[in-house]
């Protein structure tokens, strides 16, 4: 038998913060957003929460960033950049993600690939400018 899923404000609210922004934000900067318009929202509630949408495939995990846990509202296959300075975490939705890959990697190595996600690392273009101003600065 199947449990009926109670409505909560806090859960919608948790889903819409996700929904509303493009940072792949973390549990804790969700918890930080809501906390002034839910003074009763517990940490444990976004993650049980995260967990949930999850389950339901609303949103998705884009990894382990700085360590924090890093979510994306966007559950599309598309690719990711993360800057290893300061953590963004930047959608590459134009990069083609190749199925001849799966088919590939299938037939290689005797496995069942169903999609592949890619994760660029390096700098963004903000930390580019500080890391060349640091050295301008320097000689």
């Amino acid at each position: 038998m199947e449990r009926s899923i109670r409505y909560s404000k806090k859960r919608e609210a948790i889903l819409a913060a996700i929904q509303g922004t493009s940072c792949h934000p973390s549990a804790e900067w969700i918890y930080q957003q809501l906390k002034p318009s839910h003074p009763d929202l517990s940490l444990g509630t976004v993650y049980r929460n995260l967990i949930f949408f999850q389950e339901r495939g609303d949103i998705r995990s884009v990894g382990v960033i700085q360590g924090q846990e890093r979510f994306d509202a966007v559950v599309t296959p598309h690719s990711h950049f993360v800057c290893e300075y300061c953590g963004a975490v930047i959608d590459l939705p134009h990069l083609t993600l190749d199925s001849e890959m799966d088919h590939a990697v299938s037939q290689q190595y005797g496995l069942m690939v169903y999609r592949h996600e890619l994760t660029l690392h390096g700098l963004c273009p903000d930390c580019i400018k500080q890391k060349k101003s640091k050295e301008e600065t320097r000689s």
